[in-house]
């Protein structure tokens, strides 16, 4: 992915303190998303790639940078990617917000929330809302790509989402090829899968 350069001389760039352990919220982290909602395109830019740079410190902060994929000045939205690329699953008690972010049109915003459910694994579904979520987005977005997304999603939460089965069969045959595919997998997954922690690759 090619990066946006740093912003202009003059635009205040936060960047993360390193000696921050795990995903602990503090100020400077809370500066940093505030910022991505800053009425100044370079101020957005500057938080988004902080927050890329953080690592998976930012994993707790992971639903305003989904949010911020589909923001009109372009370097927001690549550097929110990168972060979004670059995190581990995000903080279990975000899976109800990733859930409700499922619903949103954009077809970036839903494939970025269905991916950082399936990277909670079993953990997502201690979110009633979620399974069902991901249930509604498989059979409902408007986009391919969220739908597919969705239906991976379902399989790495695995024998947690049995209620989606219904869905995913459905899926197999109301999709095209690639979704066909995933349908089956999760399906598999659901069905077969020991609850050992391991996820199918991305």
């Amino acid at each position: 992915m090619e990066f946006p350069p740093p912003p202009p001389p003059g635009v205040a760039h936060v960047s993360v303190d390193d000696s921050n352990e795990g995903n602990v919220i503090n100020a400077e982290f809370t500066r940093l998303i505030a910022q991505l909602k800053s009425p100044e395109a370079d101020t957005r830019a500057a938080a988004a790639e902080a927050l890329c740079q953080a690592g998976d410190d930012a994993a707790a902060f992971a639903p305003p940078l989904v949010e911020a994929v589909k923001d009109e000045d372009r370097r927001v939205v690549q550097w929110a990617n990168a972060a979004l690329e670059g995190m581990g699953p995000p903080t279990a008690d975000h899976a109800g917000t990733l859930a409700r972010l499922l619903d949103d049109p954009s077809p970036d915003i839903a494939y970025w929330a269905a991916t950082l459910l399936g990277r909670l694994g079993g953990r997502a579904a201690e979110d009633p809302a979620v399974v069902s979520a991901l249930a509604r987005c498989l059979m409902g977005h408007p986009a391919v790509s969220a739908r597919e997304r969705a239906a991976w999603a379902l399989g790495q939460i695995g024998p947690a989402a049995q209620a989606a089965l219904p869905a995913l069969s459905q899926a197999q045959t109301a999709g095209g090829p690639r979704l066909t595919r995933l349908a089956q997998k999760a399906v598999d997954l659901i069905k077969h899968s020991k609850q050992d922690g391991k996820t199918a690759s991305e």
